[in-house]
């Protein structure tokens, strides 16, 4: 089993930054990659970014330049860092641990961008 716990989520103005967190603890050595999905209200969860053990990225086209994912290793930890954020980017921010038989999921962190 793996343990996910995001943190880093809140209230922010458009154009603002933020870092999302992602610490990771149990069965850790299963994991291959970790990803960062959202989930906007009424709309389908979505894919943001992913790093796999290698450290190779990969990313929505449309968050390209703005998003950044990254890792420390040491701390079992990734993180998701959101720049010139924008009203759209406003959803629950998933956490997932990608092993070989199944993901795993955090509980979310809630993103809004707001005026």
């Amino acid at each position: 089993q793996v343990q996910l716990v995001e943190s880093g989520g809140g209230l922010v103005q458009p154009g603002g930054s933020l870092r999302l967190s992602c610490a990771a603890s149990g069965s850790i050595f299963s994991i291959t990659a970790m990803a960062w999905h959202r989930q906007a209200p009424g709309k389908q969860r979505e894919l943001v970014a992913v790093i796999n053990n290698g450290g190779s990225t990969n990313y929505a086209d449309s968050l390209k330049g703005r998003f950044t994912i990254s890792r420390d290793k040491a701390k079992n930890t990734v993180y998701l860092q959101m720049n010139s954020l924008k009203p759209e980017d406003t959803a629950v921010y998933y956490c997932t641990g990608l092993t070989l038989g199944r993901a795993y999921w955090g509980q979310g962190t809630q993103v809004t961008v707001s005026s």
